[in-house]
């Protein structure tokens, strides 16, 4: 398969839309369901005990090495988190081994990307009846990336209905070192999306605005602000 060119991308503040849920990391949502300081720490054991990020980070998953993986710094439960936690059928961009950090150039493109995909899920259950909270999470990227946004002969990885061609193309481009891919995103005209296949890569995470996406039986969510967009880094 060919090769799509290489650019060196220096993005600030690219827009990655999380479930509230797992972004919190004040209370663990464990906490609700203990009596007690000792029934949590078994609650924890347990949960531990299948944890996947948890598992990647002692070297147990086959899909990436624990050297690959980022201790320390603000947020690393949630990079590491995006590369141990794939799909089971993967996203356009990697299979169900293995994961990769997804992100928006602007906060448009990130919210068009979660309502496609949810309403794909509730299409295929015939409900549109939901409220889910997103938190925006705001990561840096300096890198050189395979770029698609103007390479041809690569129409197939884009396609609206099949990832088939996409992932065969990022295996073969993370068997071979690549740090990624960016490209014109699908599902919002105009977007553009970013793969990083590396959570080293995956810089400066923090958090931006908080949503409430609600389904009242219409395919559209309404999208309210809960949380103001912080100002550009500089």
């Amino acid at each position: 398969m060919r090769v799509p060119p290489l650019t060196l991308v220096r993005q600030l503040d690219t827009w990655r839309l999380l479930p509230s849920r797992f972004a919190d990391q004040e209370d663990s949502v464990l906490a609700p369901l203990s009596n007690n300081a000792s029934h949590l720490k078994d609650l924890f054991d347990l949960d531990n005990a299948t944890n996947q990020r948890l598992s990647a980070e002692r070297g147990a998953m086959p899909g990436i090495g624990v050297d690959e993986l980022v201790f320390g710094v603000p947020n690393f439960r949630i990079i590491n988190a995006a590369y141990a936690y794939p799909r089971p059928e993967g996203s356009r961009f990697n299979n169900g081994e293995r994961g990769a950090w997804y992100c928006a150039f602007d906060e448009a493109t990130a919210l068009a990307e979660i309502i496609f995909h949810k309403i794909v899920e509730y299409t295929e259950i015939d409900y549109f009846h939901d409220k889910i909270s997103y938190q925006a999470l705001l990561a840096d990227f300096s890198a050189e990336f395979h770029d698609l946004r103007h390479a041809a002969g690569f129409k197939a990885c884009l396609d609206p209905r099949s990832y088939v061609a996409s992932q065969t193309l990022a295996q073969q481009l993370l068997d071979s070192g690549s740090m990624g891919i960016v490209y014109p995103s699908v599902r919002q005209p105009g977007g553009t999306n970013l793969a990083c296949f590396r959570p080293a890569l995956v810089g400066n995470v923090r958090r931006g605005a908080a949503y409430t996406l609600s389904w009242t039986g219409s395919q559209e969510p309404t999208v309210n602000y809960v949380k103001s967009v912080p100002k550009k880094t500089k």
